[in-house]
């Protein structure tokens, strides 16, 4: 054993004496340039060093630490170079990971709620428009007036006016039956004017139910009742909110989807002037296979969010998080396969402006039509470490991460649990610890600046998902 020993540590103080000696031919060689034989001679002094007997406290059958670089394990990066690959470091941590599937989606309007349609009230001639098609309204703004065509209004009005007209009479003779001497008058003839009043107060009250189921409202017929005038323009308004239905509930604007009229048309009872539309919730319409059923039903008993992503948007733009399902259709699509399944989708206004002439537009931010990719969660796992899937580049049966520290990137092999288009799941087996930083944008192209430093042959497109 003392031979073994002694053995190495000459062998050692051999190969330091013919590291010193090449390191001082090298500086006093006039081939190489100052700077360089400096270097070199550098490098040779610090392994000198390392081999010394100084610095060989260790056990001499310990390997030596080996340093990653020198296996091409790691790599450093300018500041340029790092703004150039667009990286983007991730904090390693654990946290909670959802595995999701992805099912295809379109916003659709809500039956029965986002369309409203104003009909005319009464037969006539479109006199007046005050809106036009994409503008936006207040409940309650004057959208049409029509003048009365309707033979049956304009007698209904006339018999109205007649029978309040003939009431008055009544009642001045009444009272001036009324205000004459007991005697002189006949008890007779005050109970027939008695008669007759009652009898032309209940033909005004149908008379006014006529009126209001015609589509005239309370103070028209007031108005009617005043000046003795029958009623000639109908002007109909937009609708009022209903805030029963438990969906939007402060006031909003409507938009005029769809106007068919135009000025100078007859209209009949009952015909569309306008459709509104209410945007304020639309829903999104998924279709999934029936393999999917089970994960669906799963997602609506625990109350589990879905979130979605629009197939249009811009790049970089925010998801739609925190979306329910609703509830499954009752029936499956036969020519395809597939059933619908409704989530609700609270919409909101992007923008809102006015032209010269005082007309107001708006801009909702989700439209009907709009395809969605929805994420729909199916199980929950625990304190897994989750990277953005970018992350990890794939190199045959290898998957790695860069780790960075400062400028220098060290490749590390993981074991990835599970990865979809936008998270890996990687194994919490200790190659990885929480608080290391990753690079998330740009490891690949570290990974593919390493490999050609190394001087092995890639496949560009190997490890990279488009």
């Amino acid at each position: 054993m003392v031979l073994g020993i002694k053995g190495v540590w000459l062998r050692r103080r051999w190969v330091v004496g013919l590291v010193a000696i090449a390191a001082t031919a090298i500086a006093a060689v006039p081939v190489f340039s100052p700077p360089a034989a400096r270097s070199v001679a550098g490098f040779l002094g610090k392994w000198a060093e390392r081999l010394s007997p100084a610095h060989s406290d260790h056990d001499p059958h310990e390997r030596l630490p080996q340093d990653p670089e020198e296996h091409g394990d790691a790599i450093e990066l300018s500041d340029q170079a790092l703004k150039n690959i667009a990286f983007e470091p991730y904090t390693v941590r654990l946290t909670e990971f959802v595995r999701r599937i992805s099912i295809p989606g379109m916003i659709a309007e809500r039956p029965g709620r986002s369309q409203l349609q104003v009909a005319a009230p009464i037969t006539g001639i479109v006199t007046k428009i005050n809106v036009m098609e994409g503008a936006a309204v207040e409940p309650g703004t004057p959208l049409f007036e029509l003048r009365l065509m309707h033979e049956e209004l304009v007698t209904v009005q006339a018999d109205f006016v007649r029978a309040a007209e003939t009431l008055e009479v009544v009642r001045s003779e009444l009272r001036r039956l009324q205000s004459a001497e007991e005697g002189v008058i006949a008890g007779r003839r005050i109970l027939e004017q008695q008669y007759e009043e009652r009898k032309l107060e209940a033909e005004l009250r149908a008379g006014r139910q006529a009126l209001l189921l015609h589509g005239l409202s309370p103070s028209q017929i007031d108005e009617i009742l005043t000046q003795g005038k029958l009623f000639q323009v109908q002007t109909v308004s937009a609708p009022a909110h209903e805030h029963n239905r438990g969906d939007c509930q402060a006031d909003h604007l409507f938009h005029v989807q769809s106007l068919p009229v135009k000025i100078g048309q007859l209209v009949e009872v009952g015909q569309v002037l306008c459709v509104l539309a209410d945007h304020c919730e639309l829903f999104v319409e998924g279709r999934a296979f029936e393999d999917d059923l089970a994960a669906l039903r799963r997602a609506e008993q625990n109350d589990w969010d879905v979130s979605a992503t629009l197939t249009g948007g811009e790049r970089g733009e925010a998801g739609i998080e925190g979306l329910k399902v609703l509830y499954l259709a009752d029936r499956v699509d036969e020519p395809s396969r597939t059933f619908r399944f409704y989530l609700r989708l609270p919409n909101r206004i992007e923008q809102e402006w006015r032209t010269e002439t005082g007309l107001r537009f708006i801009d909702w931010r989700y439209k009907p039509g709009q395809r969605l990719e929805l994420n729909v969660p199916v199980e929950r796992w625990e304190n897994r470490i989750v990277l953005p899937a970018q992350a990890v580049v794939r190199d045959g049966a290898e998957c790695y991460v860069y780790r960075q520290e400062g400028a220098r990137f060290e490749r590390v092999a993981v074991h990835v649990e599970y990865q979809d288009r936008h998270s890996a799941v990687i194994a919490a087996d200790g190659a990885l610890s929480p608080g290391e930083v990753v690079a998330a944008g740009g490891a690949f192209p570290i990974h593919l600046a390493l490999k050609n430093r190394s001087g092995a042959a890639m496949d560009p497109h190997a490890g990279h998902n488009h």
